[in-house]
């Protein structure tokens, strides 16, 4: 039997690599896709990011995030039918799922989000620290989920 010492300063980036949330995120917008995917990951998270929806579950499969950012409108596939598929995989139902719109509003979507499996929901446009705080809130980092700032 091997084992491998680490330094202390090997020790401490081991320790901070297995500590970062894995957030993958799915959209088509390539421009969203890529200013999200910067976001998240000068806020310390591990991100990878899709912009094809007929991908999204096995690449969820084969990386296992933490949470999924999941956009609603898409073609071919609809969010809300992989957000169905993650909901029905033994291998992935228990990660959060966060639907990202700005078109499905109304009540009924609300009640669809919620069949497929989706957790919550953040309207589109939103601003960066309220998406921060929904992810931190998803994966129980934080007891609160909007962040209260006076605006």
């Amino acid at each position: 039997m091997t084992s491998t010492v680490f330094e202390p300063q090997q020790e401490q980036e081991v320790a901070s690599a297995k500590a970062k949330p894995r957030i993958m995120i799915v959209d088509d917008n390539a421009e969203l896709l890529e200013e999200l995917e910067n976001l998240l990951k000068l806020g310390g998270y591990d991100v990878i990011a899709i912009n094809d929806c007929t991908k999204a579950v096995d690449v969820a499969l084969n990386h296992k995030p933490d949470l999924i950012l999941l956009d609603l409108k898409m073609s071919p596939k609809s969010g809300f039918q992989i957000a169905d598929e993650i909901r029905n995989s033994f291998f992935l139902k228990k990660i959060p799922v966060i639907a990202m719109t700005g078109f499905f509003t109304e009540n009924q979507h609300f009640l669809m989000m919620k069949l497929c499996g989706i957790k919550t929901s953040i309207l589109k446009p939103f601003r960066p620290i309220n998406l921060i705080t929904k992810i931190e809130f998803a994966l129980g980092n934080r007891l609160e989920e909007y962040e209260t700032d006076g605006t």
